[in-house]
This record gives C-alpha cells, structure tokens and sequence, in this order.
C-alpha cells in the first residue's frame, strides 16, 4: 500500500481515521502491518502491500 494512500484512508465501518503500525516497509509502501481504528477497535491487516479493507464480519467468509 502506498504511503500516501494509508495518509487518506478511512475507516470503512465508522468513516473515522486510521492509525498507522508498520511492521515492515520501504521508500514509497507499506509492505506489513496493520492500519487501526481508534473509534471502533478494528484493526485492517496490510500483507504484501495490500490492505483489508473489509469489515471483520465479511473478512473471512470467503
């Protein structure tokens, strides 16, 4: 994920912002970590520079 999309992403569920906790990065991504809601206690895995973005309750139906 690009470090200046994760500066503008919102929360899906409550439109709140996000809070960066990178695990693993480089110059221009994010390459490992979590983006957190503060309002709803949620945390969006990143993996392999791709953020889930979906909500908990459909994030592993499939």
């Amino acid at each position: 994920m690009k470090k200046n999309i994760a500066n503008i992403i919102i929360c899906p569920v409550c439109r709140n912002d996000l809070d960066k906790k990178i695990e693993k990065e480089d110059e221009e991504s994010i390459i490992a970590g979590n983006l957190y809601c503060k309002k709803c206690n949620i945390y969006y895995p990143v993996e392999n520079k791709i953020a889930n973005m979906l909500p908990p309750n459909v994030r592993y139906i499939f």
